[in-house]
């Protein structure tokens, strides 16, 4: 879909629709005020025979009103103005454009952009408007063989900025709203593709066609060879008992000047997590298909990265594998040696991802990063302790750990910090290796990264539990957020001073 700003006046717009708000209870907004003045009283008669109450999400469309150029009126109620935030404003956008993709509006000049949100300027609500409009516009239908096709679908939006003076940074939000709902879209489709189309290879191929786009990015996959000849024994032992070999993926971004260190993002991609021995009980076991969310993130976080061309050195790991039982799988009781030399004993198979992910931080050590941030869908704690609201952080480095939350705080892709206190570490004590793989129930987010931790002490690190973020369970509504996307890409913008919030 086309989007752009503009500065104009609702009654000199010729356009398919016009998209204006009213208040609660039943009270105009100031674009919506012309509007009725110009159409004589046309729309306030209308709320004041009950056609609309002005609570958020509720829509009213209206055609042919007196005096005003434009094919149709689309009144979208905004609740209590004083009570109008982020999440509000975000909901209300997107049941919007929902709304108008339906009505045969093909075009339509929104002026909802123009709501006073608490705290946020005219970029934050034009970009934050582009990536709430793509997000309900996404459909996965690849896989299927008869798809739903809307006969005159919205095409063209064009969202109104206060001041021709607003247009530059309107046009700014417009770029990065798109780049960030381009890499969420991404890393969506990769989530959302089945086990037996989304395997470690499949996820090497996309970073290679991606950096075929792109003359920034250049690709180099490890197979278990390489794997094998740097000593990633940890890191092998997961994907023993799958017939899809692991592959590690190494996608290089060169923005910035040549002697730059390096941000480094590190994306757990389990692309299907059986458990392997300690195998999962079946229900919802078909979920453990974005148990590759971290993997697919980083993946979305390098497209937006490259559409955004931004001066900076940035490398993505997926480190991707597969986690099945069979004669060839590794066990419980087994004890393992990883990059590092450090030996962990295995209590449960099923807490494999920071297995692979050991390995992996210990590889990105060459790359003498500036910061190292990890993807991973790690801990069901972190769903026990934050819900599918916020994604757990934690960090070696307090600076890092404040800028990401800044990022989750500009971008609206929640996160919430959790100690990383030496208290934790004794609980992966083992009497037979250096540590074990496993912290017991209690604090099982902090553990998990605790374990980490013991692999991070070259560099600062970041961990993202995305557990509970990166996809929605069940329903229709069941499929990948595309988080924390928008995190990842809002840090970076950060990083580079081009954001505008």
């Amino acid at each position: 879909m086309e989007f752009s700003v503009k500065s104009g006046s609702p009654e000199k717009q010729r356009s398919a629709c016009i998209v204006v708000g009213v208040y609660e209870p039943r009270r105009l907004s100031a674009v919506a005020e012309q509007l009725d003045k110009i159409s004589e009283g046309y729309i306030s008669n209308l709320l004041r025979r009950g056609d609309l109450e002005g609570k958020p999400g509720q829509m009213l469309l209206l055609h042919h009103v007196p005096n005003v150029l434009s094919e149709r009126v689309l009144l979208v109620g905004c609740g209590k103005e004083r009570e109008l935030d982020e999440r509000q404003y975000k909901q209300i956008i997107a049941k919007t454009i929902s709304t108008l993709n339906e009505t045969g509006s093909m075009e339509a000049v929104c002026f909802l952009s123009e709501l006073h949100v608490k705290g946020r300027d005219i970029y934050w609500k034009v970009r934050h408007a582009v990536e709430s409009a793509q997000d309900s516009l996404y459909v996965f239908d690849q896989l299927k063989s008869k798809k739903d096709e809307t006969r005159r679908p919205l095409r063209k939006i064009v969202f109104n900025v206060p001041t021709r003076r607003d247009l530059a940074l309107g046009e700014r939000a417009v770029e990065h709203g798109l780049a960030v709902a381009s890499g969420a879209k991404l890393c969506k489709d990769v989530g959302n593709m089945p086990p037996n189309i989304c395997t470690p290879a499949y996820l090497a191929e996309q970073s290679v066609q991606l950096a075929s786009q792109h003359s920034k990015l250049q690709v180099e996959v490890l197979g278990p060879d390489e794997l094998s000849e740097l000593g990633m024994n940890a890191y092998l032992a997961v994907g023993k008992g799958s017939v899809n070999e692991p592959r590690m993926t190494v996608m290089r971004y060169q923005g910035g000047a040549d002697n730059a260190a390096p941000i480094v993002l590190v994306g757990k991609g389990l692309t299907f997590d059986s458990g392997g021995i300690s195998i999962k009980p079946s229900d919802g076991m078909d979920e453990m298909k974005y148990d590759m969310g971290g993997a697919a993130a980083v993946l979305g976080a390098m497209k937006a990265l490259c559409e955004l061309e931004l001066p900076l050195n940035v490398i993505g790991v997926l480190a991707a594998a597969e986690n099945m039982p069979d004669a060839n799988a590794y066990r419980p009781g087994d004890i393992l040696t990883t990059m590092s030399g450090q030996t962990v004993e295995v209590l449960n198979t099923d807490a494999e991802g920071r297995l692979v992910l050991c390995d992996a931080l210990t590889y990105v050590e060459r790359f003498d990063p500036d910061v190292v941030i990890d993807v991973a869908t790690l801990t069901g704690a972190c769903i026990i302790a934050l819900g599918k609201h916020a994604t757990g952080l934690l960090s070696n480095h307090n600076p890092l750990a404040h800028d990401l939350l800044n990022a989750s705080d500009s971008s609206g892709d929640r996160a919430w910090r959790l100690p990383l206190w030496d208290d934790y570490q004794e609980q992966l004590e083992s009497p037979f290796a250096d540590f074990s793989n496993l912290g017991g129930r209690a604090a099982g987010t902090i553990t998990a990264a605790c374990f980490l931790s013991r692999f991070t002490r070259k560099f600062h690190w970041a961990h993202l539990d995305v557990a509970g973020t990166a996809w929605r369970s069940g329903g229709k509504d069941k499929g990948s957020t595309g988080r924390p996307v928008p995190m990842l890409t809002q840090y970076l913008l950060h990083r580079c001073g081009q954001d505008q919030d």
